[in-house]
């Protein structure tokens, strides 16, 4: 009788564990995967994609009307300088005016590159003219002083036309100009910018093209 009784128990107490073993193993499998999949999820997507995207943002951070201004203008501005510094291949005579025309090219052009990715970034378009009556790409300038340093069609056509001392000579005398244009639209970036990478440019031009500024005014006083 003892027996009897005592069977029926241990396989009920059996079937139990094993039906409470296998609930709790479930449980835990449920918890540990839905743990998993949460940690991918945020792992791979969320705060990844997150972290890449600010990342990959040519320039991260806020930004307000004043950013747009300067890169829209700052582009016209240095393609200008650009096509100046080409031109002293073959018409300058000066050993420093076509370095300086060198390292022009050097610095500017990446500059360009640079400023074009923002205005892609924050949804701009390259171009100022719809929201800046006066710009006049077609002469290089602006009327007033929105994008001082411009040369016009005239200045640039004289240029072109130099060769030797007159070139350096001249170059020079533009390039003065155009560089102080340049760091009075930076200046106003540092003044009234937004956004931190784009006004770490701004200080960037001020420093370099103040320093060529002198190089170029010396160059002058011995031409």
């Amino acid at each position: 009788m003892t027996a009897y009784k005592h069977a029926p128990n241990r396989s009920l107490r059996r079937r139990l564990a094993l039906v409470s073993a296998v609930t709790a193993g479930g449980l835990l499998l449920a918890a540990c995967g839905g743990n998993a999949t949460e940690g991918m999820d945020h792992g791979s997507g969320g705060s990844a994609s997150a972290t890449q995207n600010a990342g990959n943002h040519p320039a991260p951070g806020a930004f307000n009307d004043a950013d747009v201004s300067f890169a829209q203008m700052m582009i016209p501005h240095h393609e200008q300088a650009l096509e100046m510094a080409k031109l002293a291949d073959g018409r300058a005579s000066d050993a420093e005016i076509k370095s300086l025309a060198a390292d022009i090219e050097k610095a500017q052009d990446p500059e360009i590159r640079k400023m074009r990715s923002w205005l892609k970034a924050w949804g701009k378009p390259e171009s100022a003219e719809g929201s800046m009556p006066g710009m006049d790409h077609g002469s290089g300038g602006m009327d007033g002083s929105e994008m001082s340093g411009m040369m016009s069609g005239e200045d640039m056509d004289k240029l072109r036309g130099a060769k030797g001392t007159e070139f350096d000579r001249m170059f020079a005398q533009m390039m003065i100009e155009h560089h102080k244009g340049a760091i009075a639209m930076a200046e106003d970036e540092q003044k009234n910018g937004r956004n931190t990478t784009a006004k770490e440019l701004a200080a960037d031009v001020i420093e370099s093209q103040s320093a060529e500024v002198e190089k170029f005014q010396k160059i002058l006083d011995r031409l």
